[in-house]
């Protein structure tokens, strides 16, 4: 109690330096926080590094090497790897652009049907009673937890020429067979439909979270209006859901552009070279033909194609909220 009357007397005769006083060990407070509030980021920044970070700037210093994989010796070239790619008549540009006109042809056929059956899903779902709901949600997202190698196993089954199911169910129907993984276009119709198989059911809980998140006082008050269940939808659940639907459209064009396991299971980049998507060709590249760094200015120049469809993402976002 004395020390405590001492230094309020104190602090009526020297007003001033009770204050410095009090922002002083509010400084020392503020800064206390901070760094216990870095500290639970620390974990997250050394992982990002470790495993991000680290890789990206060292595969952009590969890709600026002669990075024979055997050789001991890596001699510096500059930008020599990213010049051969866009040199027509170049053994890299052919592979490249070969590659990445597979990987847009994927994109193109693939993403428009991920979000609109995504969206079908999702919307016959949530119409279920409450006490199905839940088990249609685990049925259609059961094969996004499936692994690559057991995706590819099933359609193998699902697609061979001589024996698989849909052959023979075709053979039932005294239909002919179809070559499904080597024979044009069925090599791409079987891509797609294993793909939207396999991953679809991801969009589908998105769009089902959107969806639950859309007011019912807006639907009641439609119907007041005598408007039909197409017009709900026109007018309500599709802006309602529009920021989560460029999302999905974002996402799913992002994942389409690194396909890999399903043409290198299913088709392995067949027939002819067709179905060689680039990540293939970059793969072959560093680890068949042993360069690195050619190999690595191509996945180089794949991530920028990568981050400019990431920043269309944000643009469109950002516009959507101002």
């Amino acid at each position: 109690m004395r020390r405590r009357r001492e230094s309020e007397r104190v602090s009526r005769l020297f007003p001033h330096q009770s204050q410095t006083k009090e922002a002083a060990v509010l400084l020392r407070a503020s800064w206390r926080s901070r760094f216990t509030s870095s500290l639970f980021v620390l974990p997250y920044l050394a992982c990002f590094a470790l495993f991000l970070l680290i890789p990206i700037l060292y595969g952009i210093y590969i890709s600026l090497h002669e990075f024979e994989l055997l050789s001991k010796e890596h001699p510096f070239v500059g930008f020599q790897h990213y010049a051969s790619i866009f040199t027509p008549g170049t053994y890299l540009n052919s592979l490249f652009f070969n590659g990445l006109w597979a990987t847009l042809q994927f994109v193109i056929y693939s993403v428009p049907l991920l979000i609109a059956l995504g969206l079908a899903l999702s919307l016959l779902v949530n119409a279920l009673p409450r006490r199905i709901r839940g088990l249609f949600r685990t049925f259609y997202f059961l094969p996004y937890a499936l692994s690559a190698s057991v995706m590819a196993v099933i359609w193998l089954m699902m697609f061979d020429t001589n024996a698989g199911f849909i052959n023979s169910f075709l053979a039932k129907l005294s239909l002919d067979p179809a070559p499904w993984l080597t024979g044009r276009p069925w090599a791409w119709i079987a891509l797609v439909l294993a793909t939207l198989w396999w991953t679809i059911g991801f969009n589908m809980v998105i769009f089902i979270n959107a969806l639950n998140e859309v007011p019912e006082d807006h639907y009641e008050a439609a119907s007041i209006d005598g408007a039909n269940a197409w017009r709900k939808f026109v007018a309500i659940t599709l802006p309602s859901i529009r920021p989560v639907m460029l999302f999905v459209l974002i996402t799913s064009t992002i994942a389409s552009f690194n396909i890999y396991a399903q043409p290198f299971l299913l088709t392995r980049g067949g027939p002819g070279d067709s179905t060689k998507v680039l990540l293939i060709n970059i793969l072959d590249q560093a680890f068949i033909r042993k360069e690195l760094g050619s190999a690595s200015a191509m996945a180089v120049l794949m991530a920028l194609l990568i981050m400019a469809v990431s920043v269309v993402q944000y643009r469109l976002t950002y516009g959507r909220k101002e």
